[in-house]
């Protein structure tokens, strides 16, 4: 069928037929699919009529039922040439574009579209001029370059338009078949000036060349690649199989290319990777009898066999965590939050570098076995590096593959023995670093803790950078100040002090037991630990920060109880404070008493060791002479200062202390602090020392139910010293519940549990004045010889160094 468009005439009425992903032009030619109700009963209107019908593209192509304001208000008058019903319920007709049309108004919205339409005329360029020439010129051109990259369009186009020669037909042309979006498809028919819109066309057709021009940059790139790769792949199968038709399998072959293959999958960074291949190719050119041939291929197996991208993933369960910590270690709060804020971070934050952190306390405390529970909360793999005794920089960094049997260093190998490279590693004993000719370990250890270098840390023996910013290095000392300053710098200090008594119990109750009656064959039917046997055990058989001891005498007496009921001799025992010395023989340690009464000279001071807080009793006696002064009780120089500033300030407020004016000329003084074969050295002991010279001096009795701690200064003024937690439960354990502390210390009290800090008084003070104020016994009662705590009984004579920190 065909038809003239100027003789054609054009009803003010037209079924409308709403297009959802299309813009249909004048003069085109398509087949369209219809299956809505309303669309089907427009063809049928049409076809009844004229065949002719008004298509209008919809604005949303989902819309199910399109209304006035979401269909376009220009679209084309179109023929229904052909139309046919499918066996679905659709129909499909063949429409040709006649002319551009408008919509004046609906007539009719339902149960079909029915519109007034205004026909647009398009005045045809008579004289095109070199502009339109041009125009027309490089939109042929740019469609040949679009079909040459490869778009599929009608395979006439090119043909049909070297006949057209208006300029508007051509742009509707080309924008019919280039299938572009229906927003811009709809700008162009919208366009009725011929030379804007073939402006139009020539942006659209520039920019779908210049996409597809990127498409086939891409397509080449990855072909060559490709290409490359299997071109290898191909020939080296050629080879195998030529080999393989000759009988000359190569065993070395195949071990290179299996070698290959780990390379490839071990996912290590590009210029690591690079390397790896470097060294695999010369070990193909190698004699495999060649004595650098072994030592490249260890080289290579160590790098295939790091963890470069492999990773445990973090457990952030922050209760679970919280409930793992607590389930296998008492107290240690401070580590355990500090971990917790981790978790929680990494919650927050997908990418965090891991904490350096430094656990600083006494042998025993749980300072390595709590790194295993962090890496246990955490869901992470555990290594534990022991650095006692380490000489050798190349132990930390890895030797020089020059040299024989040349390996990496420690921490490598801990990564590569883990297979993650988020592991928890513990750097145990960090403060036991030594140096020698070979160069110092502990200056290497800064590339490792520094969370700025370690994402690049470089071992001799691998040459190249690994990672290790993931990895959550935890390292353990006893003494901080072993520790070099710029390596402490890079780590977080956490303080982790030695165990009270009562925490010993608790933890000896909850833990030690269990584990000592499982670990000796007897079950809790053969044995029964009371607390009055725990607490004899702890004060009168351990004298320790930790635990260690204190689970040896538990294990003991376990074994004992094993032996009896092996030989039938009994089925339980109650372990009490009364049967202990029959199993573990008199007591090793024996404590002070309290004093008993208020004495001239007699102090009761306080002080903190590494296995606690001890009562230290200051006695101080005077005899004829000239004023000198004489310590003993093996003092440190510090201890010695305290005393010698004391002394200073009694001479200097002779008048106000009521001190005899010719004391200082007749007497001389001996200050003594009992349990001679122990060392004693620091501040806190100022005080103390202080409160028995001037008592000596005045004559006044010390109330024997208080206990003091501090530092002095010249000018009397109490400062604030260490250990007040330890030095106040030591004190609780001996009865005394009055406790006079410097006022700066008033903070530290806080850390003493809740249950024990009700028991007692604190008194704090700034000078002392006020120390003398509480501490003389103002009774009347005075008693001037110097006794100690207990007629006759020997001064405790342990070991274990105390330190009045």
């Amino acid at each position: 069928m065909s038809f003239d468009e100027k003789v054609l005439e054009i009803p003010a009425t037209l079924p409308m037929l709403p297009v959802r992903d299309i813009v249909v032009f004048p003069y085109m030619i398509l087949p369209l699919f219809v299956g809505r109700e309303n669309s089907i009963r427009s063809v049928e209107e049409a076809l009844a009529k004229n065949r002719l019908i008004f298509l209008a593209s919809q604005k949303e192509i989902t819309e199910e039922n399109p209304t006035a304001d979401s269909i376009y208000t220009v679209g084309t008058i179109a023929m229904i040439m052909r139309m046919r019903k499918l066996s679905d319920g659709r129909v499909k007709v063949l429409i040709q574009g006649v002319a551009k049309g408008r919509i004046k108004n609906y007539t009719k919205t339902s149960p079909s579209f029915e519109v007034a339409v205004e026909k647009i005329e398009e005045t045809p360029v008579q004289n095109p001029g070199v502009e339109f020439e041009a125009m027309t010129r490089s939109a042929k051109e740019q469609i040949e370059k679009i079909i040459a990259l490869g778009r599929v369009l009608s395979p006439d186009i090119l043909l049909v338009l070297d006949d057209v020669n208006d300029p508007g037909r051509l742009a509707d042309l080309i924008a019919s078949n280039l299938g572009i979006k229906v927003p811009d498809a709809q700008k162009i028919l919208e366009t009725f000036d011929h030379k804007e819109r073939l402006k139009l066309v020539n942006q659209i057709l520039a920019s779908e060349l210049e996409v597809l021009s990127m498409q086939s940059k891409i397509k080449s790139t990855a072909k060559d690649e490709m290409s490359k790769s299997q071109r290898e792949y191909f020939l080296r199968e050629q080879m195998r199989a030529i080999k393989n038709e000759l009988g000359e399998n190569d065993p070395k072959a195949e071990e290179m290319e299996e070698l290959r293959e780990k390379v490839h999958n071990a996912g290590m960074p590009e210029a690591v990777e690079t390397e790896a291949l470097k060294q695999l190719a010369r070990l193909e050119r190698m004699h495999p009898d060649a004595s650098e041939a072994s030592m490249v291929r260890t080289y290579l197996d160590w790098m295939v066999d790091l963890p470069w991208n492999k990773k445990s993933e973090d457990s952030i369960d922050l209760p679970r965590a919280k409930e793992i910590l607590d389930e296998d270690h008492y107290d240690l709060q401070k580590a355990k939050d500090r971990i917790l804020e981790f978790l929680a971070v990494r919650k927050l934050k997908a990418s965090i570098k891991g904490p350096i952190l430094c656990f600083v306390g006494p042998p025993g405390v749980g300072k390595t076995s709590l790194g295993k529970s962090i890496a246990r909360s955490m869901g992470r793999e555990y290594f534990r590096v022991a650095l006692g005794g380490v000489k050798d920089e190349a132990e930390i960094r890895g030797h020089r593959r020059t040299y024989v049997g040349a390996m990496p260093g420690k921490v490598i190998q801990a990564l590569r023995q883990v297979k993650t490279n988020n592991p928890v590693i513990v750097l145990d004993e960090i403060d036991k670093l030594g140096s020698d000719f070979r160069g110092d370990p502990s200056a290497a250890m800064l590339e490792v803790l520094d969370p700025e270098q370690n994402h690049s840390f470089r071992d001799n023996y691998l040459n190249v950078d690994f990672d290790l910013s993931n990895a959550l290095f935890i390292a353990t000392a006893n003494v901080l100040e072993n520790i070099p300053a710029a390596l402490k710098d890079r780590m977080e200090v956490i303080q982790i002090s030695g165990y009270t008594e009562n925490d010993k119990l608790l933890i000896t109750k909850a833990h030690l037991v269990d584990r000592q009656i499982e670990a000796n064959g007897i079950t809790k039917e053969n044995i029964r630990f009371t607390d009055e046997g725990l607490k004899y055990l702890i004060s009168h058989y351990t004298r320790e920060a930790g635990l260690r001891n204190l689970e040896r005498e538990v294990g003991s007496i376990c074994r004992k109880v094993a032996k009896m009921v092996v030989l039938g001799e009994t089925n339980f025992v109650e372990v009490t404070d009364k049967n202990i010395p029959e199993m573990l023989g008199p007591p090793r340690y024996l404590r002070d008493e309290k004093l008993h009464d208020s004495q001239v000279g007699v102090v009761t001071g306080l002080a903190w060791t590494q296995v606690g807080g001890e009562v230290l009793y200051v006695e101080a006696l005077k005899y004829k002479g000239k004023g000198g002064l004489v310590l003993t009780g093996q003092l440190g120089d510090v201890m010695k200062e305290s005393a010698h500033a004391a002394m200073a300030y009694a001479r200097a407020h002779t008048e106000e202390l009521s001190i005899p004016a010719d004391y200082f000329e007749k007497w001389d003084t001996h200050i003594h602090l009992p349990a001679g074969a122990i060392p004693k050295d620091g501040p806190s002991a100022g005080i103390t020392m202080s409160t028995a010279l001037v008592s000596l001096m005045t004559d006044t009795p010390v109330r024997h139910d208080i206990a003091m701690t501090g530092e002095v200064t010249l000018q009397g003024r109490v400062l604030p010293v260490g250990g007040i937690r330890e030095k106040c439960l030591a004190a609780l354990s001996q009865g005394i519940t009055e406790i006079i502390i410097p006022l700066a210390n008033q903070k530290d009290l806080a850390d003493i549990p809740a249950e024990f800090k009700e028991k007692m008084r604190f008194i704090p003070v700034e000078n002392l004045d006020e120390v003398f104020a509480v501490a003389f016994d103002k009774t009347g009662r005075t008693h001037k010889k110097v006794q100690g705590p207990k007629a006759g009984k020997k001064p405790k004579t342990s070991a274990a160094a105390s330190s009045a920190a």
